[in-house]
Parts: C-alpha cells; structure tokens; sequence
C-alpha cells in the first residue's frame, strides 16, 4: 500500500470526511530535506469533515497528525492541509 493510500485510508476511516483530495507533491520538492527520490514525502491534503466543527485550525491540524504519525515518522515529510468543517471554505 502506497503512502497516498494510507493516508486516505486513515483520513476516511477516522473522519469520515464529504471531500478529501491527497495530491503528492514530492516531485516539486526534489533535492530539498527530507524528499526521497521514489516521491511520496510531500503530501497537500484538503478535507472536509464534520469532525472539524468547533475546532480552530491548530486542532483540527493535531488531528490529523495525530492520525497520520506513523507515516510522519517513517516517509511523510511534510504535509500541506486545509481543513474545513462543512459549509466553510
């Protein structure tokens, strides 16, 4: 299973979210820290999720940290994210 993949696979499992979009991004990242040359080490995720409602962007962002840390820790170097509650955005 790809890095893209368990990610998605956490993200929905978790948050059940009504839009998720994973795009790698490594390729735009070559040479830089922390990028690997077979990719999946930069990551733009955008979700929406009733999860999210009443929490502010810094805790919506730990949730998703929190759900992804074996990825961070392992390949995932970076994640971009914007995350919505329903209705916003």
């Amino acid at each position: 299973m790809t890095y893209a993949e368990r990610i998605e696979t956490k993200l929905k499992d978790a948050l059940k979210p009504s839009r998720l979009v994973i795009a790698d991004d490594s390729h735009r990242h070559a040479g830089h820290a922390g990028a690997h040359p077979q990719g999946e080490t930069h990551f733009n995720v955008e979700i929406v999720s009733a999860a999210f409602s009443g929490k502010n962007r810094v805790e919506r962002q730990r949730m998703v940290y929190a759900l992804l840390k074996a990825e961070l820790s392992e390949r995932v170097h970076a994640l971009a994210l914007k995350t919505l509650a329903p209705g916003e955005g």
